[in-house]
């Protein structure tokens, strides 16, 4: 069963799918990267390894297009540990000190590169949202789980982990992330999703190879 009502429509979503142009590109640049990608991705997994011990990939069920689940997988950057927000702040005492760089560097992110082959992700688009926060979300955020979700995007490159430290006023990360960072998010795909041309999807990719390598850093601060 979808975690939301399937009813789709292009007013609802802001787009009307992926389409031909956008998927091509996806499965081309992911060709391109995997020459590189694939022997980078198993020296840090070998990193992981010899750091912090098993398992080297973490994994969770995250909301698909038309809110279908999928399983997802990154990177693991953060200890192995019973229980903790779902919410990940920059200072969160659960990541490891390889796995920092990792996030920082979105480094974790690559394995999800073989979600964009598999037409579960695209390359830009909307972050792919666990099951627990997306049931939480607020209901005129909810469209934005029909879109299918991107390795990068507008809310990803703008509000990262930095964005999730909540004011002193707040002591929950989660009710601060859903009830304050997530209309903003959404608002920034949303911008992107009504008109996801090729031009501004090259745009995001440019952005954020300029973030990975460090020569740029778009992240908006949150009043």
């Amino acid at each position: 069963m979808s975690l939301i009502t399937r009813t789709r429509s292009k007013a609802a979503t802001g787009h009307d799918g992926v389409g031909l142009l956008r998927r091509t590109l996806d499965v081309a640049v992911v060709l391109l990267l995997s020459v590189a990608v694939l022997p980078l991705i198993a020296v840090v997994a070998i990193g992981i390894l010899l750091t912090d011990g098993r398992p080297v990939f973490f994994r969770q069920s995250r909301v698909g297009e038309n809110g279908q689940r999928f399983t997802l997988y990154k990177l693991r950057t953060m200890r192995v540990v019973a229980a903790g927000p779902e919410v990940t702040a920059e200072s969160d005492v659960r990541i490891t000190r390889l796995g920092a760089f990792l996030r920082r560097t979105a480094i974790d992110e690559l394995p999800q590169l073989w979600h964009v082959l598999r037409g579960q992700m695209t390359l830009v688009g909307p972050r792919p949202e666990s099951d627990a926060l997306a049931l939480r979300y607020p209901e005129s955020c909810r469209p934005i789980l029909l879109a299918r979700p991107g390795l990068t995007g507008p809310a990803q490159l703008h509000y990262r982990e930095r964005s999730n430290v909540p004011p002193a006023n707040w002591t929950d990360v989660e009710s601060y992330y859903l009830q304050v960072l997530v209309p903003l998010r959404v608002a920034a795909d949303q911008e992107y999703l009504h008109r996801p041309t090729l031009r501004r999807t090259f745009h995001y990719l440019l952005l954020t190879a300029l973030f990975v390598t460090g020569l740029a850093d778009v992240q908006r601060q949150v009043q």
